[in-house]
This record gives C-alpha cells, sequence and structure tokens, in this order.
C-alpha cells in the first residue's frame, strides 16, 4: 500500500481538487455515486470530438470507430470480471439489469424467488410487481440480530419451488457481504440459478465471475469511477440465450417479417436501440483505472479507511451503528445515527460544518427501515481516493454535533 500515492490519485478527480465554500470538499457519498477520474472524462469527450457516430448501422469511417471501440469496452469489461464477451451485456445501470432478468426470466405462477430481507428496492419492487402479474411468490431470508446472513435460515427455505435466489453481495445499507460461495453451492445442489446485485461489491472487491460460478451479476459503472448512466448484466450464455428480449427494436433483430421478428443472439438481443456510446467507450478507462490501482489495494483501503472512523466513534453513547461493529465486516460503509437527531440534520450540518458530504435516509431499503421502526440513518461511504485525514476530521466533526447537539438541549 505504502507504492502507491494517494495523493497524485486525488489529482485525477477534478471535483476533489475543487473549493466549495472557501474550503475543500470531502465526498464521503460514494456508495451511491463514486466520483470520476479525468482519465474517463476525456474519453467521453474525445467521443464527442473526434467520432461522433452511431455503431453499427452505417459503414463509414467514423461509425466503424465507434463500433470497434464499443465492443473493446465489451471486451475489456469481460476480461475485468473474468468472463467471455459474449456473457456481457451493456445496460444502464444494476437496476435495470436486475429488472432485465426478472421480466425476461421463464417464471411461472407460485415459483418463488428468495432474498435477503435487505434489500435494494432495485432487487425487492420488481418482485413485487411480477407478483401482481405472474402470481410468484416473493420470500425474504431473516438477517441475524446484527445482520449477517443466516445460513441456516437460508437453508432451510429451499425446497422444490425456489425458482431463483436473487440478493445484495454486499448491502448498500451497512456493508455487510453475504457468503456467496455457500449460497451458490447450495442453490446449484439443487439446480436453482442465483441473481447477484453487484452494485457495492463490484466497486471495493475483486470479482472473479468465472470462479464465483454466479449465474446473473448486475454492476454500475457509476460507483466505479465510471460513467453515469452504464452498467452491466453478467449472465452465463446458455441463460442469456433463454432469456426473451426485454426491450426490442433497432439493434435487437436480425431479421423481419410482416408475420414475424428473429433476434440475434446475446448480447446484442439485449441491446435496443441507439447505445449510450461514449459512456460504454469511456467506460474501457475506468476498468484500466482499477486495474492499475488494483482491486486488493481497493478493498483493504476502504475498510482501512472505515476501521479509522468506527474506532472513532464506537464507544460514542449517543452513536449507534447500523449493522455489525466490526468495520471489516462493512466494507467501506460507515451507517450510524445520533441519538435524538435526524439523519438528515447530521448529514445537513456535516455539510455546512466542513463540507462533508454523506447520505441520509433510508437508502432505498425502505423495507429494512419499516420492519425495524427506524426513520433512516446517515451513511457515510468511502472509497480509495478519500484519505485518514479525512476520516480524522469526519470524527472530529461528529463529535462537534454530538457536543453541540448536548448544549443545546441544556439550554432548552
Amino acid at each position: 500500500m505504502d507504492n502507491i500515492s494517494i495523493e497524485k490519485i486525488r489529482k485525477d478527480f477534478p471535483v476533489i481538487n475543487r473549493l466549495v465554500k472557501g474550503k475543500p470538499i470531502i465526498y464521503f457519498d460514494n456508495a451511491c455515486q463514486s466520483l470520476v477520474p479525468k482519465q474517463v472524462i476525456d474519453e467521453i469527450v474525445d467521443y464527442y470530438n473526434n467520432y461522433s457516430s452511431c455503431a453499427g448501422r452505417s459503414i463509414h469511417y467514423l461509425s466503424t470507430q465507434v463500433s470497434l471501440k464499443f465492443e473493446a469496452s465489451r471486451d475489456r469489461a469481460a476480461k475485468f470480471f473474468n468472463t467471455k464477451s459474449n456473457e456481457i451485456v451493456f445496460v444502464r445501470n444494476t437496476t435495470e439489469g436486475i429488472n432485465l432478468v426478472a421480466r425476461s426470466y421463464p417464471f411461472e405462477k407460485g415459483d418463488v424467488i428468495l432474498t435477503t430481507d435487505r434489500e435494494h428496492n432495485s432487487n425487492l419492487s420488481i418482485w413485487h410487481v411480477l407478483k401482481e402479474e405472474k402470481g410468484i411468490i416473493h420470500k425474504a431470508v431473516p438477517s441475524k440480530e446484527d445482520n449477517l446472513f443466516d445460513l441456516e435460515a437460508f437453508k432451510g427455505m429451499i425446497d422444490s419451488k425456489v425458482k431463483m435466489i436473487s440478493m445484495a453481495h454486499v448491502s448498500n445499507l451497512d456493508g455487510v457481504e453475504i457468503p456467496v460461495k455457500d449460497i451458490i453451492d447450495i442453490a446449484h445442489s439443487k439446480n436453482i440459478p442465483v441473481m447477484l446485485d453487484g452494485a457495492q461489491a463490484a466497486p471495493h472487491m475483486k470479482i472473479d465471475l468465472k470462479k464465483m460460478d454466479v449465474d446473473f451479476y448486475s454492476i454500475s459503472l457509476h460507483k466505479m469511477c465510471g460513467p453515469t448512466g452504464t452498467g452491466i448484466l453478467y449472465g452465463k450464455y446458455d441463460l442469456l440465450k433463454n432469456l426473451k428480449p426485454f426491450i426490442v427494436g433497432g439493434s435487437t433483430v436480425a431479421n423481419t417479417f410482416i408475420d414475424k421478428t428473429v433476434f440475434l443472439d446475446p448480447p446484442e438481443r439485449f441491446e435496443a436501440g441507439l447505445q449510450n456510446y461514449a459512456n460504454v467507450i469511456a467506460s474501457a478507462k475506468s476498468f484500466d483505472y482499477l486495474s492499475n490501482i488494483g482491486m486488493d489495494f481497493i478493498n483493504e483501503r476502504v475498510k482501512e479507511l472505515n476501521k479509522t472512523i468506527t474506532n472513532g466513534l464506537k464507544d460514542i453513547p449517543e452513536i449507534s451503528i447500523i449493522g455489525p461493529v466490526d468495520s471489516d465486516l462493512r466494507s467501506g460503509i460507515f451507517p450510524f445515527n445520533i441519538k435524538g437527531m435526524s439523519p438528515h440534520d447530521v448529514a445537513m450540518i456535516l455539510d455546512e460544518f466542513e463540507n462533508i458530504y454523506i447520505r441520509s435516509g433510508r437508502h432505498c431499503d425502505h423495507s429494512w427501515f419499516n420492519k425495524k421502526g427506524i426513520s433512516g440513518s446517515a451513511r457515510a461511504s468511502l472509497q480509495f481516493y478519500n484519505t485518514k485525514e479525512e476520516a480524522k476530521k469526519f470524527v472530529e466533526t461528529v463529535i462537534k454535533i454530538i457536543d453541540s447537539f448536548s448544549k443545546l438541549k441544556k439550554n432548552g
């Protein structure tokens, strides 16, 4: 870790090098969206400056350049996740990837889908919709008291009616990782496919899809130093071939007749219409950037930063941490509340005091907060370009907020 200069890395990110209200910003909202390095930004600008055109339809020079670069990005993504290019589908985000599989898979009435009880709405609401439309049954595996995955409860819910396991690899609520290998092994022993929401795992962890043996895996590149509105759905090729097209039209079709349509093979059959060429092409630069730093380094660094924050705040009586106290079990997320204060007030005061930007609320995990009777939480989330000094400043500022709030209560 000592060989990598964080100071040098930070120069690549324009946002953290600007001043707001005359002071630097501390960006701790990375679980929502990461910052983007200039290498990725430059690639987006290069598309519009030098070969802004449409891929696949025309044969002129500009169109050919777009086609080649678009497919090169697919190849780069496949290499990054250790899979085949024809198993990489470009989508807008994790949400679209999950919806694509849910809408296209041949579910029947009475089929059971298992999730955790801490799912992002992206991996919950779609199953509610399919319950109404197709009569599928959604069941949630209850977590342990500390929010860790209950493998024994999971085993007890597996039966012949379960047709898919769909779970967040790492929770955006608290950063807790589920035991993926055990879950996949158990599911596959019963011929049940597994889909994982990788939105919070892929930005911090080395994801080897071949080794993992997961059936579907969906990610958002805007959490991986990549452009917004760009994501990836991975699927085993034989499974992708058996999915019905989700959105159809231009680019998905091999041929049409008045009475029928012949669709292309995956992945093209799922990439309808004109694509976000600039962002997909630029995504290759985000994979290059993360690879040059190293995913193992990134994983260790966010845990180290989280440990600094956790150790600084865990013993303060006014602080309650969502999920396990051990920071190693929460990856790059520090979810907390200050007793007696709204999480939104905490977030606004952090912004006002020191330009510290976090997220507050229910983080699209409404069902968990509703079950627990909690209004929400404040959530600081970290990335490799954050510093120990920023982590310490965060701790100091939270303590300052607590002290100020205590004095305010005493004074009526």
